[in-house]
């Protein structure tokens, strides 16, 4: 199951040496260094403006006494809702002639050219800084009120002790959520191909449906994996051996304190800003949109596009974590070393880009259904056609592969905090290890559970390149349906998929927040 898991790369890497592509050389020479400028700009400008936003925000909800704090805790989590494709959408229109922004002004002939490179950072950082925020409030919640007492003692000023105390203490959660960040970023195809940013992303679609060569793509996937895996090693590698553990841990939330007016104002600013920049706008243009265009989008064919997402989302996340349980105990119920080393190799499918992954399936089950067609017209003279290609069942495939370490850390994170004893003395009355995970293990990890579902679920409902390279003919999702209207410079009617993203969303990400509080 594990060397399923890990396919896209192997194939990856088999297919590096039977050569590139006839454009190759002609990429390399013209478009190679644009692509790699563009891809290390983006991330660059969307880690730095996360930064900001999430751990701003992260720590102003968790230090300071703002009113309505309860409510901006989870709105704040609300632009993971929206997918940053569709914000790109949104702002794209707002900032247009006839634009929201240009309504509000009162002037119609008025644009603001938000479509390049910068545009293009601020969208994504407003639709994914909740990963830094999730990530940082979680550490800050429970900050040590010792270590900060004792910096004020030593005469330290509140943003002193932030920068030189909190922020060093806080170092692997903040870098976790930017990982997350880079991820995004560099799987984007829907906002980059909408503001014409050439990317790696989108030079591996070029390559592959507007030039025919899989070989190219493959060439590129490769160069982009080298990325991921580069910044990886680099993060590691510059952590060395340091230690980031709290021996004065406080088993209390850290203490919430009164600030003056101006202060106050400041403050509520800063978490307040996030929040309308990164869902209430873009919510406004769409619903804006959703209203003129409903009775033209609506029909027995978007409902049941619609149907066909949630069934997909709900059937991914179920097998997903089934899987996922599987990998996580198996290792334990087996004495082989080398299973229990090589099982992280299953969840390394969240750091690759979701083209990368399409590709990486879509190769040996060509090959496969190729062999399978041979053999069935050589011995039984039957016209098989595609089996596995182009099928729900690839497509899940896929998903679970690149999904598989959002189910598997929840669940991970929960059991590592399930005592030993309690499994062992199931054990010690007789019954077996799949009895006790069944009776002991699976209702203490119920809610972890919930939490990997809904994780998943959401971000299968989000998914754009992946599904566009791997979707069935027969088969259509809200995400690709949102994307063909915009890329058919329908982009009021692609605000009715858009929305229906968002809700199937919302209320997931609303569960989420109150699980993460328990």
């Amino acid at each position: 199951m594990i060397c399923l898991l890990a396919v896209p790369i192997i194939t990856i890497a088999f297919k590096l040496f039977l050569g590139p592509g006839e454009s190759w050389s002609h990429l390399v020479e013209n478009v190679l260094l644009e692509y790699s400028f563009h891809t290390i700009i983006l991330s660059i400008g969307c880690i730095i403006l996360t930064t900001i936003l999430g751990v701003s925000s992260a720590w102003i909800v968790s230090r300071y006494e703002i009113p309505k704090s309860k409510y901006l805790e989870w709105m704040l989590i609300l632009p993971l809702a929206i997918p940053s494709y569709i914000t790109a959408y949104a702002y794209a229109g707002i900032f247009d002639y006839g634009g929201l922004l240009s309504q509000v002004l009162g002037l119609n002939d008025f644009k603001v050219d938000i479509m390049n490179i910068y545009g293009l950072i601020f969208v994504l950082s407003v639709s994914l800084f909740p990963y830094v925020y999730l990530s940082t409030r979680a550490v800050f919640l429970f900050q040590s009120n010792r270590l900060i007492e004792a910096s004020k003692l030593l005469g330290a000023s509140e943003i002193k002790t932030f920068f030189r105390i909190v922020i060093p203490m806080s170092r692997p959660a903040i870098i976790g959520g930017l990982f997350l960040v880079v991820m995004e970023v560099l799987n984007d195809y829907g906002a980059a191909k909408y503001y014409g940013i050439s990317t790696f992303t989108t030079g591996i679609f070029r390559s592959w449906f507007s030039l025919a060569e899989p070989s190219t793509a493959i060439y590129l996937s490769s160069l982009l994996l080298l990325l991921v895996f580069s910044l990886m090693f680099l993060e590691r590698k510059q952590r060395g051996n340091k230690s980031y553990s709290n021996q004065l841990v406080d088993k209390v939330r850290l203490p919430k304190i009164q600030v003056s007016k101006p202060t106050l104002l400041m403050v509520s600013f800063i978490v307040i800003i996030p929040i309308i920049l990164g869902f209430i706008i873009p919510m406004i243009q769409l619903l804006m949109w959703g209203f003129l265009t409903y009775s033209d989008v609506f029909s027995s064919s978007f409902f049941t596009i619609a149907i066909q997402s949630i069934g997909i989302a709900m059937i991914t996340g179920i097998t997903t974590l089934f899987f996922a349980l599987l990998i996580l105990y198996f290792p334990q119920w087996n004495r082989l070393t080398l299973l229990k080393k090589s099982s992280k190799i299953a969840i390394i499918g969240y750091a690759i880009p979701g083209a990368i992954i399409a590709i990486g399936v879509m190769v040996p089950t060509l090959a496969i259904d190729k062999w399978m067609i041979k053999v069935a017209n050589e011995l039984f003279n039957l016209d098989l056609g595609l089996v596995l290609n182009g099928t729900i069942l690839i497509l899940i495939y896929a998903y679970v592969i690149r999904f598989m370490a959002v189910a598997f850390n929840p669940l991970e994170a929960s059991q590592l905090k399930i005592s030993k004893q309690l499994s062992e003395s199931s054990q010690l009355l007789g019954k077996g290890r799949i009895r006790t995970f069944l009776k002991v293990d699976l209702p203490l990890l119920k809610t972890s559970m919930l939490s990997a579902f809904i994780l998943v679920f959401v971000d299968i409902m989000k998914e754009l390149p992946l599904t566009l390279i791997l979707k069935p003919y027969n088969v259509n999702t809200l995400a690709v349906k949102a994307y063909e209207y915009a890329s058919d410079e329908l982009i009021l009617e692609s605000s009715i998929p858009s929305l229906c993203i968002i809700f199937s969303g919302m209320i997931p990400i609303l569960l989420l927040n109150k699980l993460i509080l328990k």
